[in-house]
């Protein structure tokens, strides 16, 4: 059976609440995606950067620039539904932000830096919730209410299936870290 490479661990399942451990291992996540990014690009060269991850999909220096820009959302999002009652928020189009030129020619080092610091301070937030505020919610103008158990494990997963993008891609083309 062929592996799909859009979803190299398999399609995102939206949870409705999460248990306490499951909280945890989802936090976990989100706190090493920066250092597992930063380990994924680790030693390529810019023509590696700049090769697609799969046939028709983002380049790899597209897809560091991207966790930033998307997880800086969902960052915005965590705190917007912790002050305000069931915010709607705007969405944005991730297929236009990565050809804006500095997602097309950012040298990586500028995203990880500032996805590091960002989950840095996403992870303090997170680990200082209370019990009820898991519950809490935004509304996606798309896919409408959405809990923050549900985003924490979407960030999740959103992390460990972009560096597995990357990780899929070194080992077919046979990139050894260096």
């Amino acid at each position: 059976m062929a592996t799909d490479l859009r979803y190299p661990i398999g399609p995102f399942e939206r949870p409705e609440t999460l248990t306490p451990a499951a909280r945890d291992e989802a936090i976990t996540a989100i706190a090493l995606a920066p250092s597992l990014l930063r380990a994924a690009v680790a030693g390529l060269t810019p023509a590696q950067l700049d090769t697609p991850y799969r046939p028709g999909g983002w380049t790899v220096r597209q897809v560091v620039h991207h966790l930033p820009d998307s997880h800086v959302n969902g960052y915005t999002r965590l705190k917007l539904a912790l002050t305000e009652a069931e915010p709607l928020i705007k969405p944005y189009d991730e297929n236009l932000w990565v050809t804006l030129p500095e997602a097309r020619t950012a040298p990586p080092e500028v995203s990880l830096a500032f996805l590091a610091g960002l989950h840095e301070r996403w992870v303090l937030a997170l680990r200082a919730l209370a019990a009820a505020d898991w519950a809490r919610s935004f509304r996606h103008p798309e896919s409408g209410s959405q809990n923050l158990d549900s985003m924490v494990a979407l960030y999740a997963w959103h992390g460990r299936h972009h560096v597995a993008h990357i990780t899929a891609l070194r080992e077919r083309e046979g990139w050894k870290a260096q």
